[in-house]
């Protein structure tokens, strides 16, 4: 919730320094979407799973969320990508999962129905934002849905930190600042842009990518070992993305 909070004050404060006008009313219903699932939903339930999932196990949203993604597209942009575009992106997503499974033991637990969840909600987010992308700038689809968002996040950051401990550091400082800044914002700038450039199917197969970047910096940052089967999976990742990119449409 406070990460939404700081990344809306920083969106909020580039619209009104920009003068960017209020959206179309037919633009709401999905900005609104895009609120629910990237804003909201997928930060909340990922972050939900992770107290009882390993980075691995969780790999497993990330190793879909592209297919997902590919497949709103087809229904609510009317995109038709080509045979292979398909075969490829069942491949690379076989193979993340495969990975991410054996990394897990493969026991379902809690955490899965949060990130169950979580792969619908962001599925639909992206693939309003990058429809939204289309006619309008990614910066202000992601910026108005993080203003949008606040009734829900300045209540919410209250109540959480009221009842959860705060440890305040300056690591965790840094990575709240991080998560703001970085992620929820200035990442989905771009994401947005590069789906309205070149579109959601192709674009959403880059994510293809995220679960194997993911470990690394697991590996970096939080000491987690990186497991032997992970090279592999990375080469066979990077063939299907090659596939994805070149693929017709």
């Amino acid at each position: 919730m406070l990460r939404s909070v700081l990344a809306a004050a920083l969106a909020g404060g580039c619209l009104a320094v920009s003068r960017v006008p209020l959206p179309d009313r037919r633009d709401w219903p999905g900005i609104a979407v895009v609120a629910g699932g990237v804003v909201l939903g997928f930060p909340l339930l990922t972050t939900l799973a992770l107290k009882t999932s390993t980075t691995s196990h969780a790999a497993v949203v990330v190793g879909l969320l592209p297919l997902a993604t590919a497949a709103g597209s087809v229904l609510r942009t009317g995109a038709r990508p080509s045979r292979a575009f398909w075969i490829a992106a069942l491949a690379g997503a076989a193979a993340v999962l495969a990975f991410a499974i054996q990394q897990s033991g493969g026991a379902p637990n809690l955490g899965d129905l949060y990130l169950f969840g979580a792969l619908l909600v962001c599925a639909a987010g992206y693939t309003e934002g990058g429809r939204l992308a289309r006619h309008m700038p990614g910066w202000h689809v992601i910026g108005w849905a993080l203003v949008l968002a606040l009734p829900v996040t300045v209540p919410g950051s209250v109540w959480a930190l009221a009842t959860e401990p705060v440890h305040v550091t300056g690591r965790a400082v840094a990575g709240l600042v991080w998560l703001a800044a970085g992620s929820t914002f200035l990442g989905m700038v771009v994401w947005y842009r590069g789906m309205a450039a070149i579109g959601v199917s192709r674009a959403s197969q880059l994510q293809l990518a995220q679960p194997l970047l993911t470990l690394v910096w697991s590996v970096v940052l939080l000491g987690e070992h990186l497991p032997p089967a992970a090279p592999l999976t990375a080469l066979a990742v990077l063939a299907c993305i090659v596939v994805t990119q070149r693929a017709r449409s």
